[in-house]
């Protein structure tokens, strides 16, 4: 047996290696716990960078911290900040400088717009719409619309490196060109007025991201630019190669542009090369810079004229605009949606008509009919009669000016949301059916960033025909929430009604809205009496009239021919 001496000797070994043991296991335990903490903190910082940009992100945390934060900052310039972010985010950008942000959101919007536009396709096979007429022919515009989308987003992204050399009308041709883009989503929808419900939801819900996405490229260039102060452009700068085409055009004497120089002559009694024009628009070469003129002889031709997109700097001459006349008759009711029934629609680039006619014949009680429609940037028309009903002229996107022109309508006789100046033009309004009032304008402008409006400028507005006093004439109603609209130095006769403007639906107008009036005379421009609305504005002050002259909203002393006399301010 083994004594108490060392029995206590013992004791006291284990109970020291006890506390040893104890001791390490507390060093595993904290060193195990640090781990998991470390494991923990890391998982955070992963997940972090990808969540939506509710989180608070410490731009000193970490370069990919840093990055977040930066692209979190951006996108709040944006309408659809969750999308911005995660778009760019998905994206994974390198540097995060503004310039790789802008074109990696103008990638994501093209390769958004493609998809939507295979999905909206296959979409309208599936629910069966296209066995509905009108929603089939919906459809059909909506893939055309968002192709010309696509081709819009192209452009910028070609035009990205230039405008980083502060060009100031080269971040004016991609503000243009991506408000146009996210027009052609909403054309694309209002398309389905006459279909189903189901069918109308279920479009926009389709395009609900690519709108999203091609918006906050739009407010990503809106943004762009005001961080940089930008000189004026000069010819020999890079540019879309279409653009060097209306450099030409805009260079020609006045003696270049007549009929003894057009390269095809077009008559009905068989003198010319073509008896129609729209055979003579399919001999004009694709995408070429040269300006192409087409001579029309007098006579009346009843067609339905496009031009299409890949036609660029085409001019067409007539011999006067009661004298050469084109005349068509689509419309709504017989089962033509408004995009699709314009008489004449012009789509390609640097487009111009002088002397010619252009009447949509089917008659007020077909509702929307369609003479002229122009989408196409840095077009212009001159001394042109554009006679109609509802929706007489389709001023749909881009940069469009308009000059010593006579135009004749009823309801919403000027549509659309194009950056558009009509100067030195009579408008003049017709009887409509009984029951319904008359409104000059209805702009479709729906999202705040985009660079459109419609300016009318020293024109005179007055009856046609049989209008009469009883019938409710207005200057305008807005279409979309932020209609945009200025009248100025024009005669407004007495047919206009004191009110001045016109509700949309209801009895008054979203708070957004521009509409304004400027140094207008007459009867009609007595403002005492106007609406009471927010967005309308009696006393602009001369800068912000000067916003909506051809310089100042169409930047037309670089593109808009020699020929064509305007005044570029007020």
């Amino acid at each position: 047996m083994m004594d108490a001496a060392t029995s206590s000797k013992r004791s006291e070994a284990q109970q020291q290696r006890l506390l040893v043991r104890r001791r390490d296991m507390r060093r595993y335990i904290i060193i195990l716990t640090s781990f998991i903490v470390l494991v923990g903190v890391v998982v955070v910082v992963v997940i972090g960078t990808h969540v939506s940009s509710k989180v608070d992100v410490d731009p000193n945390t970490s370069p990919l911290m840093s990055l977040a934060a930066t692209i979190k900052a951006v996108c709040n310039v944006t309408l659809y900040k969750h999308s911005c972010y995660d778009s760019l985010m998905s994206s994974r950008p390198k540097t995060g400088q503004p310039d790789e942000l802008f074109r990696l959101s103008l990638l994501v919007s093209l390769d958004e717009l493609n998809k939507t536009s295979q999905q909206l396709q296959l979409g309208g096979v599936v629910w069966g719409y296209w066995n509905a007429t009108m929603t089939k022919l919906a459809l059909q515009n909506c893939g055309e619309l968002l192709g010309m989308a696509m081709d819009q987003v192209k452009d910028s992204i070609v035009l990205v490196p230039s405008a980083l050399s502060h060009y100031m009308s080269t971040v004016n041709d991609l503000k243009t060109w991506l408000s146009a883009a996210t027009t052609y989503h909403d054309t694309c929808l209002d398309g389905f007025e006459f279909s189903s419900e189901d069918s109308r939801l279920k479009v926009s819900e389709m395009l609900k991201h690519s709108t999203e996405l091609t918006s906050n490229s739009l407010a990503l260039a809106n943004w762009f630019s005001s961080t940089i102060k930008y000189p004026r452009r000069l010819l020999t700068h890079e540019a879309p190669e279409w653009w060097a085409g209306v450099v030409v055009r805009r260079l020609m004497s006045s003696s270049k542009l007549t009929k003894i120089n057009a390269n095809i002559t077009v008559a009905k009694d068989g003198e010319g090369m073509y008896r129609n024009i729209s055979a003579a628009l399919k001999a004009v070469p694709d995408k070429s810079n040269a300006t192409f003129i087409i001579y029309v002889k007098k006579g009346v031709y009843a067609e339905n004229v496009r031009v299409e997109k890949s036609k660029w700097n085409v001019i067409m001459i007539g011999d006067g605009a009661n004298m050469t006349v084109v005349t068509g008759s689509l419309n709504v009711v017989d089962g033509t949606p408004t995009f699709s029934s314009a008489t004449l629609a012009v789509f390609g680039k640097g487009f111009m008509a002088r002397d010619m006619g252009f009447y949509n014949t089917a008659g007020a009680m077909k509702r929307q009919a369609v003479a002229l429609m122009s989408t196409a940037d840095k077009s212009a028309f001159y001394r042109c009669g554009i006679d109609g009903f509802q929706n007489t002229l389709y001023a749909h996107s881009n940069r469009q000016f308009y000059r010593s022109c006579d135009i004749y309508g009823t309801v919403d006789v000027i549509i659309g949301n194009s950056a558009v100046v009509l100067q030195n033009c009579n408008i003049l309004l017709k009887a409509p059916i009984p029951g319904q009032q008359n409104t000059i304008t209805a702009q479709g402008k729906s999202d705040p960033n985009m660079n459109t409006g419609t300016s009318v400028q020293n024109c005179t507005v007055s009856p046609h025909g049989n209008l009469t006093d009883d019938v409710r004439s207005y200057l305008g109603r807005p279409w979309k929430d932020f209609s945009t609209t200025i009248f100025m130095s024009s005669y407004l006769s007495n047919i206009i009604h004191p009110d001045g403007w016109s509700p949309w639906v209801g009895t008054t107008a979203p708070d957004t809205i521009f509409y304004a009036e400027y140094m207008n005379k007459g009867p009609g421009a007595v403002a005492e009496n106007r609406v009471n609305w927010t967005g309308l504005h009696l006393k602009v002050t001369e800068k912000v009239a000067s916003g909506f002259t051809v310089r100042g909203l169409l930047q037309g002393d670089e593109w808009i021919p020699s020929e064509v006399p305007r005044s570029a301010g007020l």
